[in-house]
């Protein structure tokens, strides 16, 4: 028998990640407004497999859950130290950028005191109804005892987040030898037990998890190798004027190009955010240096040009892996007992928002359209607005998914949800200017 809860909330949160947290902890403090949030886990855990020690956030403090919104609001990252008794401690460690563990650790620290967050509560299906009233039934099925129940409320907000992506040859093969970085720390004593690892890709979780293995390697005696299609190990676009990319600035600018041109300019911007961090390629190369002391052989590969096309398994435990060097169009293989996919990964859209087809607008390449104030565009005029996080890319482009815009987003969603303006937004944030006006 499935519960129906009788109240009508304001809005009705899908997803408990840094985005949707950071929504619930500014709503916390407006009166007059009622929410919920749901998560599947039972805690706040951010990408729990690549919090490795030594790992720091690619963005300063500031860009907590809501200090660029409210440097005063009880859910700030320094409020946080302060609560924690280790204000001298973060005072003398004069840094902007925090450890991603300290991040995670604040993150649960907001989660924890906020009544709309419930975890351990899946959102199973989402419906629009339209009788008396227009509002969206929520079905939540709570994990630990399978009780259903339907929720209503005016407006949606979706926060899902992004799903690990593992090429199709990478499937179907044994997960302890062949995984994604996003399980890599549940996966480090299998690593340190192996005769030969290979990290697939060349962005900042690959460059991590192969400085994590490097640091390992001497001790446990595997080999070492790092493939990558790309033309080198090539470090993220970090110069302070590259950086005003990710600024409401040119979002607004952005998000006015025609779509096709979108598309073009978002395919050029890889090292914007999926390059690796110039400290990261300092530490690798450091260590390969300090290591090469004395040594006529590191047992370390690092491969560019190098396009891994299949995997197979070999009767002696390791696998074959299939590589094609695409400049001089040579195919050659290479064996490793361990290979490690740093293949990325992409939004996730839940099933029932498939449900949703027929009341959303989407684009010929089959992506929902999303307006300028990140409301997914509808097909008839109806009442209730679901408001996005993830899966923006396309619309909103390259700052769609960097934390330091996250609240700027949040701002704008919590505008137009209340009709006022709550959080007041600048007309300009940075020195340059992207548009012509």
């Amino acid at each position: 028998m499935m519960n129906q809860q009788e109240k009508v909330y304001d809005l009705i949160g899908v997803g408990i990640g840094p985005f949707n947290l950071g929504l619930a902890a500014l709503l916390d403090e407006v009166e007059d407004v009622d929410t919920l949030f749901f998560e599947q886990n039972e805690s706040f855990d951010w990408h729990p497999g690549m919090l490795i020690e030594g790992t720091k956030m690619q963005v300063p403090f500031i860009a907590d859950l809501v200090t660029m919104a409210d440097p005063t609001n009880k859910y700030s990252f320094l409020n946080y130290i302060s609560k924690n008794e280790r204000m001298y401690q973060f005072y003398f460690l004069q840094r902007l950028d925090i450890p991603r563990r300290e991040y995670n650790d604040y993150c649960q620290w907001v989660a924890g005191q906020i009544p709309s967050c419930r975890f351990s509560s899946c959102v199973s299906n989402i419906r629009h109804v339209s009788d008396n009233s227009t509002y969206y039934e929520v079905e939540v099925t709570d994990v630990d005892t399978g009780e259903q129940t339907l929720y209503r409320a005016e407006n949606l907000v979706m926060g899902t987040g992004s799903v690990p992506v593992m090429p199709k040859s990478f499937q179907n093969l044994p997960e302890e030898d062949i995984f994604h970085t996003a399980d890599f720390l549940k996966n480090e004593d299998r690593c340190k037990k192996a005769k030969s690892i290979t990290v697939v890709g060349s962005g900042q979780s690959a460059a991590e998890t192969f400085r994590e293995l490097l640091k390992e390697q001497r001790e446990h005696s595997f080999r070492l190798d790092w493939i990558t299609r790309s033309p080198g190990f090539e470090s993220m676009e970090e110069s302070k004027l590259s950086l005003e990319h990710f600024s409401p600035d040119y979002v607004n600018y952005f998000y006015q190009l025609p779509q096709k041109q979108k598309d073009e300019i978002f395919a050029t911007q890889g090292l914007y955010y999926k390059g690796i961090s110039n400290h990261t390629i300092d530490d690798i190369y450091n260590l390969l240096y300090e290591f090469s002391v004395g040594e006529e052989n590191l047992n370390v590969g690092l491969k560019v040009l190098s396009e891994v096309k299949d995997i197979k398994p070999k009767t002696d435990g390791t696998y074959e892996i299939e590589c094609y060097h695409w400049q001089k169009k040579e195919t050659y293989t290479h064996e490793s007992e361990v290979v490690i996919a740093a293949t990325g990964y992409k939004p996730h859209v839940p099933g029932f928002v498939h449900e949703l087809t027929d009341f959303l607008e989407w684009d010929e390449d089959g992506r929902y359209k999303v307006t300028a104030d990140y409301r997914l565009k509808k097909q008839e005029d109806t009442a209730g607005e679901i408001y996005v996080h993830s899966g923006i890319s396309h619309t909103h482009g390259v700052g769609s998914t960097n934390l330091g815009l996250s609240v700027h987003r949040n701002k704008v969603i919590i505008n137009h949800l209340l009709g006022r303006d709550v959080y007041p937004m600048s007309e300009k944030s940075i020195f340059q200017t992207f548009s012509t006006e």
